[in-house]
């Protein structure tokens, strides 16, 4: 079979073939949307000299390294959003980006601060998933001063010295939550709603809408105060056993952070007839998660969707590595996917 000319390159791309003889001689500085063009024209046509190509792009392509802090390497929640942030800075066509993900398993806002600032003097920039404290505040401010900025993700922080954050509108999630639940229970009765921690921004904010739509739609029902879990399924699980040897009326489970396996072993543990009048909403996708969701015993996950955000969260971290720290690029919000068993 014969092999595509420089010149069938050429004008395959729309360039000269003096531009392709200095790509692939890599002596010249070529503009690097004109190598891409050239690199795709490669793709189509199966010039022999791609790689020498994909080279040239990889050595001429701005350069960043940057780190991300996720919680619980435990958890397959987090592994799935470590593989997709991987996924998202190897995808990258303009620029090289470097990922460095680091799982922090002892929750502790000193450790979180420590953890923060050991990868941040490594990195361009950083993204963190932690809750809302101020010695981690105090570490987001001393990596902008470094000039290295820290971009919030997942649950956002009230630091301005953050460089941004991407998340959900949690408002919105909350309220969805609460519209869900209360269209598909016949019944009055009590509502169980768990969180993490109250220092996760995303997971108060989430609280606090769905028990404002509770008391505008549906004062009927009563919802517990919440209770955090500290992310760990073994709390959830003891906490709604109890629940559910007190009290004879629970109808609904709000799940806002970790612990959904939990919330399952106990719900698995009572009869069936019981079982199947509790509504049960959490939020993201992971086995577990989906499991519940393929047995009817999970009426709704509100998830992040993790191929987009893990984009947008790359995206952002270049936009504020590009601004050297200075300037804040602000909020950066994605829709959550809502999945039921019908969709799953």
């Amino acid at each position: 079979m014969r092999r595509p000319t420089i010149a069938e390159l050429a004008q395959e791309a729309g360039v000269s073939v003096s531009t392709i003889n200095r790509i692939l001689s890599g002596g010249v500085v070529v503009r690097g949307t004109t190598m891409q063009r050239v690199q795709r024209a490669a793709e189509r046509i199966g010039f022999n000299g791609l790689g020498t190509i994909a080279h040239r792009i990889r050595d001429s392509a701005p350069h960043f390294r940057f780190g991300f802090v996720l919680q619980q390497s435990k958890r397959e929640l987090y592994q799935i959003i470590g593989k997709k942030i991987i996924e998202a800075c190897r995808g990258r066509r303009e620029e090289v980006v470097e990922p460095l993900v680091e799982f922090i398993d002892q929750l502790t806002p000193d450790n979180c601060a420590a953890r923060l600032l050991a990868l941040g003097r490594r990195c361009d920039a950083v993204a963190l998933t932690a809750a809302d404290h101020p010695v981690i505040g105090q570490a987001i401010r001393e990596l902008q001063e470094a000039g290295k900025p820290v971009v919030t993700y997942i649950s956002d922080h009230a630091v301005p010295e953050r460089a941004a954050h991407v998340g959900t509108d949690n408002w919105k999630l909350g309220r969805t939550a609460a519209y869900l639940m209360t269209k598909t229970i016949n019944s009055s009765g009590r509502i169980a709603v768990l969180l993490g921690n109250h220092r996760y921004q995303c997971q108060d904010i989430a609280d606090a809408s769905f028990r404002s739509y509770i008391r505008e739609h549906a004062p009927h029902f009563t919802v517990e105060e919440s209770r955090p879990t500290q992310e760990e399924s073994d709390i959830a699980f003891q906490i709604i056993t109890d629940i559910l040897y007190k009290s004879s009326d629970l109808i609904g489970i709000l799940v806002v952070g970790g612990g959904v396996s939990g919330v399952l072993k106990a719900l698995r543990q009572i009869p069936e007839e019981r079982r199947k009048a509790i509504r049960l909403i959490c939020r993201d996708i992971g086995p577990e998660t989906r499991k519940g969701l393929s047995e009817g015993l999970i009426t709704a996950a509100l998830c992040h969707p993790l191929d987009a955000m893990s984009d947008l969260l790359v995206q952002t971290m270049i936009d504020v590595a590009r601004r050297d720290g200075v300037a804040a690029v602000g909020q950066r919000t994605v829709a959550f996917e809502i999945l039921t068993p019908e969709n799953l």
